[in-house]
């Protein structure tokens, strides 16, 4: 029952997976960001307006953006492999038979729609995970530094947390969690640039760059210095 013939594609998609983690493991997942970042760059040229919001949408639920693109690839393959073979087993055991033809592919369907919903749910918290691996003890070292946004939108302090793309002094490129301050006005959408200006514990405080927040933000570092000197 395990190894029928019929387990065959998700076993092999169960191996990609397993074979994606590994490259996880032992690659640099540095630079599968730089991949993330060509694949948004040309989703840029090729969409634009309401249907281009749609798609962003429908990817950053999918988990695009959320965490490094093979990690999100390694989730979406072990649960398709997994989810197919438990329903073809799920189906033999109250039919007696092994599904061919419709009743295969609805099991395909069904397994491609549970993975890419697991895979969604697992993306958030995994990016996270990553987000603090790839920050060291001198997090400080990005303030000041400029960054672009990789969710979807970056939410206020205590509405839920974006995530940001920066490079930083040494040009190591890292993905932080980020959040807006109390006042800002502009909320930065996917792939908008953004100024990282705080941070608060794990994560980045960030105003959108070149914009009304950031010309608020430089009056206020201006005001103390010049308290000072008068």
């Amino acid at each position: 029952m395990l190894f029928h013939l019929v387990h065959l594609p998700y076993w092999i998609v169960l191996g990609m997976g397993i074979l994606l983690f590994l490259t996880v493991i032992v690659g640099d997942i540095g630079d599968e960001d730089a991949e993330v970042d060509t694949d948004a760059d040309a989703l840029e040229v090729d969409i634009d307006g309401e249907e281009g919001m749609s798609l962003l949408t429908l990817l950053h639920w999918l988990g695009v953006g959320r965490a490094p693109l093979i990690l999100l690839l390694a989730l979406d393959f072990s649960f398709l492999g997994v989810l197919g073979w438990l329903l073809n087993v799920l189906f033999y055991l109250v039919s007696g038979g092994w599904p061919m033809g419709g009743w295969g592919a609805l099991i395909a369907i069904m397994a491609i729609g549970g993975s890419l919903g697991l895979g969604s749910l697992c993306s958030r918290p995994l990016g996270r995970i990553f987000a603090q691996f790839s920050e060291d003890a001198s997090g400080d070292r990005l303030l000041g530094c400029q960054g672009h946004v990789s969710s979807a939108q970056i939410p206020p302090a205590g509405a839920g947390i974006g995530q940001v793309n920066v490079l930083d002094a040494a040009r190591n490129r890292l993905t932080v969690p980020a959040v807006l301050p109390p006042w800002a006005t502009v909320i930065p959408q996917y792939r908008q640039d953004v100024l990282i200006i705080d941070r608060q514990g794990s994560e980045y405080v960030v105003i959108a760059k070149d914009s009304l927040d950031e010309g608020l933000w430089l009056r206020q570092q201006k005001q103390p210095s010049d308290e000072q000197h008068s």
